[in-house]
């Protein structure tokens, strides 16, 4: 797992000094109202702005569907500046959200059914800093969330019993950069807890199914094509090293626009695909209110650059992301006689290798690691469903 690790930090470094030695001369129209002004931040009177007067504590309501490994959820949260300097602003974000079940009939885990209500958590402590003519914003955060998650039954009728709630948690470290027009990311989320990378772990959810989350490492570009409107481009990397579960490891991207409604109120869309997850469309709604200088002269410079409103952002990508597998352990379910419940005399899974039709998976004991033989995929679903012949493996 180093290795991503060290390859996302690349990543992100290589992301932030880019942006930073872009020359500070060059500047983005911003603009304001009907009219827009190409200059300097001196020009646009920023420089005159006093950060203690418009770094304000905020709070506000968030929401957003359901999308890859991560569920239908709405809640809470604030931001709240520890110290803020003459250029700069040292915080802390926190979002709790209520968490809700999965649309009827789909899975935002991969075959297993989110049930609700759960609630979930999300800290970030940062800094962010502007450089010497507030043209460009830099910041790192870093945090832990936490989600425990319900389930319930499956979106393909595959019938399962002993529903399980296993609780899932995660560390994480972003580096950020923005200007008016241009912003980057770059972010890692690593699983921690009883379901840790490097523990082996995986929860038990029902009867047939196990699931965990997932380690994250990404990067994520803006730009706005309107003032009012962002388009987003990423890319990332999701990991999990543990036997059962090495099918949910691979690249993705994603892409998505938001909408400032208001100063204060952002609805968003975003498209992400991913082999394991496959094509999700997801939306949220953000609306923050409070903070800021009541200075009319000091709101309107503050409205026309989006740099100095940065500071005051809520960071994103927070979300514990979480896929399943399917794993065969019936009762009574054939010639090996009555497997007890995840103590089985036969053992079986198909997420460990990414399964095309007719490949061999590994067959386990009492241990599912203990290799005891292999056995040949089934039919055209086996890349999801396949367990291996004789027939009567396949009869789901």
């Amino acid at each position: 797992m180093q290795h991503p690790v060290r390859l996302t930090l690349s990543l992100a470094s290589t992301a932030t000094l880019a942006l930073a030695s872009l020359p500070f001369g060059l500047r983005p129209v911003a603009a304001q109202e009907a009219k827009t002004t190409q200059g300097t931040g001196a020009d646009l009177g920023v420089m005159s702005i006093s950060l203690k007067d418009v770094i304000k504590s905020n709070f506000g309501f968030q929401g957003a569907l359901q999308g890859a490994g991560t569920p239908n959820q709405a809640g809470i949260g604030g931001f709240i500046p520890l110290h803020v300097g003459n250029n700069s602003v040292a915080y802390v974000d926190v979002l709790v959200n209520a968490n809700f079940s999965d649309y009827n009939g789909l899975s935002s885990i991969g075959t297993t059914k989110v049930a609700g209500t759960t609630i979930s958590t999300s800290t970030r402590l940062g800094y962010r800093w502007l450089n010497n003519n507030r043209s460009w914003m830099f910041g790192v955060n870093a945090g832990y969330d936490s989600r425990p998650m319900n389930t319930g039954g499956t979106d393909n009728g595959i019938p399962v019993t002993d529903s399980q709630a296993p609780f899932f948690q995660q560390v994480a470290l972003n580096l950020e950069a923005k200007s008016d027009k241009f912003s980057a990311s770059a972010y890692g989320l690593v699983p921690v807890g009883k379901y840790g990378a490097g523990t082996g772990n995986v929860a038990v959810i029902n009867d047939s199914f196990i699931a965990d989350n997932l380690s994250t490492y990404g990067i994520d570009f803006g730009y706005k094509i309107i003032p009012n409107l962002k388009l987003a481009l990423g890319t990332y990397y999701q990991l999990d090293e543990k036997e059962e579960m090495k099918s949910a490891t691979g690249v993705g991207v994603k892409t998505g626009l938001t909408y400032d409604i208001t100063n204060e109120l952002q609805a968003g869309v975003g498209y992400s695909y991913d082999e394991n997850f496959q094509s999700k469309v997801t939306g949220n709604l953000k609306w923050r209110f409070g903070g800021g200088s009541k200075n009319k002269k000091t709101e309107s410079l503050l409205a026309a650059n989006p740099v100095i409103q940065a500071l005051s952002a809520t960071p994103e990508n927070r979300d514990v992301r979480v896929a399943n597998c399917y794993v065969r352990n019936r009762n009574n379910d054939g010639p090996y006689g009555s497997w007890g419940s995840f103590q089985p005399h036969f053992w079986s899974w198909n997420c460990a290798a990414g399964i095309s039709d007719g490949a061999e998976i590994l067959v386990g004991g009492t241990d599912p690691r203990r290799n005891v033989g292999w056995r040949r995929a089934c039919g055209p679903r086996a890349n999801r469903y396949g367990i291996g012949t004789p027939a009567w493996m396949c009869g789901i």
